[in-house]
């Protein structure tokens, strides 16, 4: 039971550091260009969406590498 925990507990931390980063990266693309100058929130939702969108498929990705990585050393070659 407690293993799952720490599993469940790794899996969120990710999921935000990943998402923190892909906000981080974003903010300095210049997005705003894309848009009208008077749509500032709808930017900034945009930058959000962007951000949980790819740092969630980022997480996955490195989640998913090292239960792979894990299991191949578990069971062996």
């Amino acid at each position: 039971m407690q293993v799952y925990g720490i599993d469940v507990i790794i899996r969120i931390t990710t999921h935000f550091i990943f998402i923190y980063l892909a906000f981080w990266s974003l903010k300095s693309l210049r997005l705003d260009m894309l848009f009208k100058p008077q749509n500032t929130t709808q930017i900034r939702m945009a930058i959000a969406l962007l951000s949980i969108g790819m740092g969630y498929l980022a997480s996955t990705f490195f989640l998913e590498l090292m239960v792979l990585g894990k299991n191949m050393f578990s069971v062996g070659f």
